[in-house]
């Protein structure tokens, strides 16, 4: 009996082929979002579970008290891993101290190249479970060792053993290989850590550190730690909680009151996001966000068949009498009708895989993802085939028991009709369609509003021909007078400068700060630049009030340049010429620029400062000629630079291009909903030209009739798109709420944020009803144009 419904379901399938094409293109285009979607989703549920130990590590963060407001920090004391192992060693298993991702220049012979790598402790390979393809989990022990991952060691080494091997950090010391371990996955936090080098080594080659004051009141390095393993993460947590306030002996470091923290591993990546000292998501929104989507989308593909199932009804109803009348039950149609469905679902199943297959380079390169085809994975089959199963069971659900409750007397006789409230569910289905469209097309244009609107933000300074270089080694700042006068004098520069942090960071903040009006009280920390004196004229500062730092003016050594939202901070009417204390050695402000977007363009600019430096030279800015050739301008700059410091490699950003990766984030999400939009759409034009084709051989005769009696194309073009235009007014109707609502609590989370424009909608509802005529006019247009002989000639 099984067989013999397979080969029925084959049949009115090979029968049928427009609207099988339809219903297969349909489902196949559903599942294959459903899938891509899945696979992404899941990519991010399973963010670091490489390491086998990821739900007892974590990363001790802060909560401090910053200008009124508590702000969260990963950033800690370097002496704070050691006072966490020395009071509550019991409760750890691990706690490694840790650099941030330093870029270091890794040289071999000829080799040499800038590479991203940690400075950790040496049981980070047990912690981390770093599989090793060469030496040993401790081969940090030594100094001067290093571990390099396995793509790193054959970039250096190519086939030949990199063990013992030495190479030259920084051109100042040498190290040896004592290991290579397996490269990690794209979904780790980790991903990047080319190398990793000895946290001992960090320390010797950093000697200032050892020599600090106050140790307790610098947070420049991070903490990682490991549970034991019958310990809670939440009770270590609270335990820990004062580690950093009972160290601190001076009032004014109090008066931030740290709260000390973990922040487990199973949330680094969905829950990232902290305000006012609570953990209040991160990523995890677009996980609901897209599965969502995914499921909606499958909806749509899912509605398609039903509709088209039940439009055809009529066309089915004798199969059903005579299937009846010959003794079938209904139980035995409901599984005929189930088993059409179910074929469907799994040829759109094989069509869908082949379409992921073919879109995933194109889906990774707007995701930012390493996503493949678990070809060879059980659970894979095993939830495809059901995921299969159950879109063939809720797409064939509503058919199977409609088309299985006709009355076989009345459809045997003739005198059965559906019902003029038959097509309501229909009419339905398709209002659902729409509004899930709609909605999907304002959310996306709703998205690249908000981005714009971000871009078209003022930035107060001037981002095009500003190259900036990181500075890894001291050469060129040491000889910083001779190359900024060679190339101005190339004529490949008009200016240039050095900085502490780049324009588009912010890599330093300090507190310590005291001025006339202040309450005692308040904690502050404010992102403090420190700069040359050409800084400003470089990357074309905007002065509100005030005046630029100058050489011919020795006291602007002792001078601050502030932002507008520093001026309003510190509560100044006419803050040029006010005194500003830090650590109790006295500035005074000699200009106000406008605010620059250092951070989230999203985001109002923190009250920042500048202050003169000749000991910081991290960043290197210079303004490119603009008579001449970005190229040309490069490449004397990369001879002169080389000249100064061969043993460097000549690496560089254009500081618009690094400005342009703050909107990656949103512009990803955009770019993501726009593509599944589309799909929706496709699905849904999909089912509304089968339901209109239907309809169009449906009321052939009613056609044939009108033309005879003198009907017009316009008119009978009219009367067969009306209905579904009704529909479409009526999606709209539902969409535009429904849309607003959810984007404006979107939109509430930027504080810079654009509007909700009614255009926005008017557009979306023109657009849905151009896409519906189109799709509806080339059925309605070959009905009308048909010669009425060929329909009423059986009448």
């Amino acid at each position: 009996m099984l067989k013999n419904y397979f080969k029925i379901a084959f049949r009115n399938l090979i029968k049928q082929k427009g609207y099988s094409f339809i219903n297969i293109a349909g489902l196949a285009t559903g599942m294959a979002v459903a899938i891509l979607i899945g696979l992404w989703i899941w990519d991010g549920l399973t963010y670091n579970t490489y390491h086998p130990n990821y739900n007892k590590i974590a990363q001790v963060w802060q909560h401090n008290v910053y200008n009124g407001e508590v702000q969260s920090q990963v950033s800690n004391p370097y002496v704070m891993g050691e006072e966490i192992r020395n009071k509550y060693g019991s409760d750890f298993k691990y706690v490694l101290q840790s650099t941030w991702n330093f870029t270091r220049i890794l040289t071999v012979g000829e080799k040499k190249f800038n590479k991203n790598g940690y400075y950790f402790e040496p049981e980070v390979t047990e912690m981390l479970s770093l599989k090793m393809l060469k030496g040993t989990r401790d081969g940090l022990k030594d100094p001067y060792s290093i571990l390099l991952s396995e793509s790193l060691a054959k970039t250096y080494f190519g086939d030949a053993d990199p063990m013992n091997q030495l190479m030259r950090i920084d051109n100042k010391y040498d190290v040896k290989v004592t290991g290579v371990y397996e490269d990690l996955p794209y979904n780790t936090f980790f991903r990047n850590m080319n190398y990793i080098l000895p946290w001992s080594l960090y320390l010797i080659s950093n000697e200032w550190i050892k020599k600090m004051d106050n140790p307790w009141g610098s947070n420049f390095t991070q903490t990682f730690v490991q549970i034991a393993d019958n310990a809670d993460m939440e009770a270590v947590s609270q335990k820990i909680r004062d580690v950093k306030l009972n160290q601190l002996k001076d009032e004014g470091d109090r008066k931030y009151k740290p709260e000390v923290f973990l922040h487990p591993m199973s949330k680094w990546y969905l829950y990232s996001e902290f305000q006012n000292g609570k953990n209040t998501g991160g990523r995890i929104e677009q996980i609901w966000l897209f599965g969502t989507i995914g499921v909606f989308v499958l909806l749509l593909a899912c509605i398609n068949f039903m509709n088209l199932s039940t439009a055809r009804s009529e066309k089915r109803a004798k199969e059903v009498g005579i299937r009846k009348s010959i003794g079938s039950v209904r139980s035995q149609l409901v599984s005929q009708f189930f088993s059409e469905s179910l074929v469907v679902a799994f040829i759109s199943f094989i069509v869908a895989l082949l379409a992921v297959q073919l879109m995933l380079p194109l889906f990774n390169q707007v995701a930012d993802k390493r996503l493949a085809m678990p070809w060879t994975s059980a659970p894979f089959w095993f939830v495809g085939i059901a995921f299969s199963l159950f879109t063939g069971l809720l797409a064939g659900s509503y058919p199977a028991l409609y088309l299985s409750s006709f009355n076989p007397v009345k459809v045997l006789k003739g005198t059965f009709r559906v019902g003029r409230f038959a097509s309501l569910p229909r009419k339905v289905l398709v209002v659902v369609q729409f509004t899930v469209s709609v909605i999907l097309i304002i959310g996306t244009v709703i998205v690249f509003r908000q981005i714009q609107f971000a871009k078209d933000r003022p930035i107060g300074y001037d981002r095009n021909g500003l190259v900036q270089m990181f500075m890894i080694t001291q050469e060129i700042h040491t000889h910083f007078d001779a190359v900024r006068n060679e190339l101005k004098s190339s004529g490949a520069i008009v200016e240039m400068a050095e900085s502490g942090s780049p324009p588009t960071q912010v890599w330093n903040t300090n507190g310590g700060f005291d001025w006339k009006g202040k309450d005692p009280a308040l904690a502050v920390d404010f992102p403090n630049n420190s700069v040359s004196f050409d800084y400003g004229k470089t990357i074309g500062w905007q002065f509100v009030e005030g005046r630029d730092f100058s050489s011919e003016h020795a006291t602007d050594s002792s001078a601050f340049v502030i932002n507008e939202a520093a001026a309003k901070f510190l509560g100044f009417k006419n803050p040029v010429g006010e005194e500003l204390k830090w650590n109790d050695k006295s500035y005074t402000i000699i200009g106000v620029i406008k605010d620059m977007v250092v951070e989230s363009p999203y985001e109002p600019a923190r009250a920042s400062l500048f202050h003169i430096s000749k000991d910081d030279g991290n960043v290197i800015l210079m303004r490119l000629n603009p008579s001449k050739s970005s190229h040309e301008s490069i490449e004397k700059i990369k001879s002169i630079c080389e000249k100064y410091n061969p043993e460097a490699p000549f690496e560089y950003e254009f500081v618009d291009q690094e400005y342009a990766q703050k909107f990656k984030g949103e512009e990803r999400i955009g770019k993501l909903a726009s593509f599944f939009a589309g799909l929706a759409i496709f699905i849904s034009c999909l089912g509304i030209f089968g339901l209109a084709s239907f309809v169009a051989e449906q009321r052939a005769k009613e056609i044939g009739v009108r033309k005879v009696l003198g009907a017009s194309v316009f008119g009978l073009w009219k009367m067969l798109s009306g209905d579904f235009v009704f529909l479409v007014l009526l999606s709209l109707l539902l969409a535009v709420p429904i849309s607003y609502y959810f984007m404006d609590s979107w939109l509430a989370k930027y504080q810079y944020r654009t509007e909700i424009a009614w255009w926005i909608f008017a557009a979306a509802g023109v657009g849905a009803l151009s896409i519906t005529l189109a799709t509806v006019s080339f059925q309605a247009i070959k009905a009308a144009l048909a010669n009425p002989v060929n329909s009423l000639r059986t009448e």
